[in-house]
């Protein structure tokens, strides 16, 4: 099964504390779905900007609350379908 994004843009970001979830539309045989990347957005030594995708124990309690609020906006989201 192949997928695509449907856009090179974001359905939405979301953010808590230096959490970011990026929820992405795609495109598949049997129609539209939701994915989500996690990141946490860092500036290296000569100021630009990376997105890591590992997460410290001080990180962990805002990916949880991150990620459950990617779950309750792709809920809602795809039951307007």
């Amino acid at each position: 099964m192949a997928t695509t994004t449907s856009s090179k843009r974001p359905a939405t970001t979301l953010r808590c504390g230096n959490i970011k979830a990026t929820i992405w539309q795609n495109v598949s045989e049997n129609g539209p779905f939701f994915a989500t990347t996690f990141s946490r957005p860092f500036k290296d030594q000569t100021g630009a900007w990376h997105n890591g995708t590992s997460f410290g124990l001080n990180d962990l309690e805002a990916l949880m609350n991150v990620a459950f609020e990617a779950k309750e906006w792709i809920a809602a989201h795809e039951l307007k379908r």
